[in-house]
């Protein structure tokens, strides 16, 4: 069902543009160079280079949490224009094992992706799916989500896995707090997660993980507390990692709380290095993301949306499952070039969800993840022109999110002041 060539979509910056600032890992085989910057807002452009490919930030990041993006094969999600990949180290330790993955040749061949894959810790499953977790300084001790089985997982184990999986970006063990909570077990989750990345970079050093194709980023916590928040993400950009990583938001704030925590924690993060928002993928939020300076994202809410009918159009998302598209002859969208709105109309569509066809929820899922790759296509577009607050704005005006946002539209004031 591949029907489109997703070489197109890597809108690569001219290999002769001026780089701001620049950072490299593994003797130089990772890079991450700053193209451009914003006037108006915290947004950059920048690229990503890995052993198995580049990246053009900024970028969305399909989810494959078992080495799988639900429903999808590889080669459909890269058509989508994906150029980089999820999967999550605490599901792949539970089954099938790190021990098959090795024997498989690693997690790219395992699951025939051959591109960059980005690994997450595992920390926040532990903490939201495992049962009975006893967290020590030692690590984490855990019933598995799926038999119960009794597991215990550290900062160097967490290494361990992925260096067993082969991934391109490994992520360090973080102590992820559920909240609201006591700011004392907040100031403890933080300054834990802090420690546990000191003993990530001590065992990725000890493994000789220079001599790998991985690199180790690492993880700011603090609640929605703006001194641990600053603090913490200070300490991770004084932290010898390849990149910096925000946790913990996304949690059931409101999104301006979200927007604020972002405001005071990427001016702590280093110019020359790439920025990650973990768990974050509605369209609203990848655009106010990218103003406030972040360069990577990652979400399973796109596909798990579609499965359950929800689809995202230029005015906001709709739930196709609706009779309201029962006699829709037209694309879902119109100026989409997925396959479901190229070969496809939205009654078809209407008509797989209300029978319950698989085949409804795979055009779904590949048009949610074009829909966000081609926003992330426009979102560099306009950073490439020096145009981003006014495609911001165009966007903040047109679309509509399920749940209001409770931030202003306007790039320039939801920031609080231009840039200098």
């Amino acid at each position: 069902m591949v029907a489109i060539d997703s070489s197109a979509f890597h809108d690569r910056a001219s290999t002769t543009d001026t780089v701001l600032a620049q950072s490299s890992a593994l003797g130089g085989r990772f890079t991450f160079s700053l193209l451009r910057e914003d006037a108006s807002t915290f947004g950059r452009r920048g690229r990503v280079e890995t052993t198995r490919g580049s990246i053009e930030t900024p970028i969305f990041m399909p989810v494959g949490t078992q080495a799988t993006v639900k429903t999808l094969s590889p080669q459909e999600v890269r058509a989508t224009g994906a150029q980089i990949i999820l999967a999550n180290t605490y599901h792949l330790m539970l089954r099938p094992g790190a021990d098959l993955i090795r024997q498989a040749g690693g997690l790219h061949a395992f699951m025939n992706w051959h591109g960059p894959i980005l690994t997450d810790s595992g920390g926040f499953q532990v903490f939201s799916l495992a049962a009975v977790n006893k967290v020590k300084e030692e690590g984490v001790t855990f019933a598995s989500h799926i038999d119960g089985s009794r597991w215990t997982i550290s900062p160097e184990s967490v290494i361990d896995l992925q260096l067993a999986y082969g991934s391109d970006i490994m992520m360090q063990l973080d102590h992820v707090l559920g909240l609201p909570a006591e700011r004392k077990a907040i100031v403890d989750a933080t300054e834990r997660s802090g420690r546990w990345l000191d003993r990530a970079v001590a065992a990725y050093d000890d493994r000789d993980g220079a001599a790998t194709r991985s690199v180790l980023f690492g993880i700011q916590q603090g609640g929605m507390e703006k001194d641990l928040r600053i603090a913490s993400a200070r300490r991770v950009a004084q932290t010898d990692v390849a990149g910096c990583a925000v946790g913990g938001l996304s949690v059931g704030e409101s999104k301006d709380v979200m927007a604020e925590m972002l405001e005071i924690s990427t001016p702590e993060l280093p110019r020359n290095k790439p920025r990650y928002l973990m768990g974050v993928g509605s369209p609203e939020d990848l655009w106010h993301g990218v103003a406030r300076g972040i360069d990577m994202f990652d979400c399973v809410l796109p596909t798990r949306t579609a499965r359950n009918g929800g689809l995202y159009t230029p005015d906001g998302r709709i739930t196709i499952s609706k009779s309201i598209w029962k006699h829709v002859h037209a694309p879902i969208d119109e100026t989409c070039d997925c396959v479901a709105c190229s070969e496809y109309t939205a009654a078809y569509l209407h008509h797989l969800f209300r029978a319950g066809e698989i085949f409804g929820m795979r055009l779904a899922s590949i048009h949610n993840l074009r829909y966000l790759a081609r926003q992330m296509e426009e979102i560099r577009a306009a950073l490439d022109a020096g145009a981003f607050a006014t495609a911001f704005a165009n966007f903040d005006a047109r679309y509509r999110p399920i749940a209001s946002r409770g931030t202003p539209g306007n790039p320039v004031s939801a920031l609080g002041e231009q840039r200098s």
